[in-house]
């Protein structure tokens, strides 16, 4: 427990951040489940539209910390790659 004011505070701090940083981390999950939901469909231009949302939510968690920048260039990266294998699979 914290016993000195700096102390106090910081873990005052540090509760809030957390709550933010969960907050930002249920976003983007939330963004990617869309994402992989409409690749199980097949529907190619659902896949698109929610990658094209799903994207610019990753890379600002990156920004701001919540993910590093490398995991968030990977995911984009092979949700990419299946976003765009969607149609192929189906028709193969």
């Amino acid at each position: 427990m914290a016993n000195t004011p700096s102390a106090k505070k910081a873990a005052r701090k540090i509760a809030r951040r957390t709550a933010v940083n969960k907050d930002r981390r249920s976003r983007v999950r939330t963004f990617l489940r869309k994402v992989e939901e409409a690749i199980l469909t097949g529907d190619k231009e659902a896949a698109q539209q929610a990658f094209k949302a799903a994207e610019p939510e990753l890379m600002r968690a990156a920004s701001k910390g919540v993910y590093h920048k490398n995991t968030a260039s990977r995911k984009i990266s092979r949700l990419s790659n299946r976003v765009k294998a969607v149609g192929t699979a189906v028709a193969a």
